[in-house]
């Protein structure tokens, strides 16, 4: 028995990464599929629309597989969650694609590991290592410089979104690695998207008479990749891959999440990089390693 479950080992592992990979794929895509979004809608209708569509398909999911309803202590948990990754961060990131580039919120919203990571640590009360507090630093240093670099020496509006976006991102994604801890990680997404339909669908209406509205093809396209591709695909893929490779492992493949977004700028908005936003993804994603391995 140990030598055979020694020789399957490798290959689930490698079935593991290839669906965190895509998983990360998909999340890559969320940016730019946001601005093609905001082509014809505005920033509350297409956050609106897009948890709605997720939530419709959630809301499916667990019908059709007759999936029970959490606890009611795990409710809380499961509002942070959708308070934070499923509304706040999408609407405040689209708030802020309307005057940020692809590129710059690509680059800020790299610091999200260490911003959740240092949420973890004061939610748990751990103590990480001189090195773990060293790197963040220098990785929120970086991204200061770039962002004031990128305009003119003072931050924006835009840069504002941003930050509010990884601190209620942080927080949602800690109490979601908990929840996921005594549920399976897309029970705790779908409960959480099924939670938000009343909220999504009255805030679509109420967006829709306050937002001008032109569903083109870009702005078709852009919604329908984030409501089935960031939100259903890339979570189901996402948490498959971390349950079979291991969350340790495959989890390391998100480092390069930023980077595969600026390339997705140039290829499908045109965008034009400086240099400095490679050279500070780069140095966040090193940050990052140092604060994963420093951590304890």
């Amino acid at each position: 028995m140990p030598a055979a479950s020694a020789h399957i080992r490798p290959v689930t592992d490698r079935g593991g990464i290839a669906l965190a990979a895509l998983g990360v794929l998909a999340f890559s895509l969320t940016f730019p599929a946001t601005v093609w979004g905001l082509d014809g809608l505005g920033p509350w209708t297409l956050t609106c629309a897009r948890v709605a569509l997720g939530a419709v398909a959630a809301a499916a999911w667990l019908a059709l597989t007759r999936t029970p309803p959490p606890e009611r202590r795990h409710w809380p948990g499961l509002a942070t969650v959708a308070a934070g990754t499923l509304i706040g961060f999408p609407l405040l990131t689209t708030l802020a694609l309307q005057t940020s580039s692809t590129a710059h919120a690509a680059v800020v919203v790299g610091l999200l590991p260490i911003t959740t990571a240092c949420y973890v640590t004061f939610r748990t009360g751990s103590r990480p290592s001189r090195a773990f507090w060293g790197a963040a630093l220098v990785g929120a240093a970086a991204v200061l410089v770039f962002a004031l670099q990128q305009n003119g020496g003072a931050p924006t509006a835009g840069d504002g979104y941003l930050l509010l976006a990884l601190l209620i991102c942080a927080a949602a994604y800690g109490e979601g690695g908990r929840l996921a801890g005594e549920l399976p990680g897309w029970h705790v997404v779908a409960w959480a998207l099924t939670a938000c339909l009343p909220l999504a669908v009255a805030g679509l209406v109420a967006a829709l008479l306050a937002e001008p509205a032109e569903l083109t093809a870009r702005a078709a396209v852009g919604l329908l990749w984030l409501a089935a591709g960031s939100q259903v695909l890339g979570i189901v893929v996402w948490y498959r891959g971390l349950a079979r490779a291991g969350i340790a492992r495959a989890s390391q493949l998100q480092l390069a999440q930023p980077l595969l977004t600026l390339v997705w700028a140039v290829l499908l908005l045109d965008e034009r990089l400086t240099l400095a936003a490679p050279l500070t993804a780069v140095a966040v994603l090193v940050c990052i390693v140092i604060t994963q391995r420093s951590r304890g």
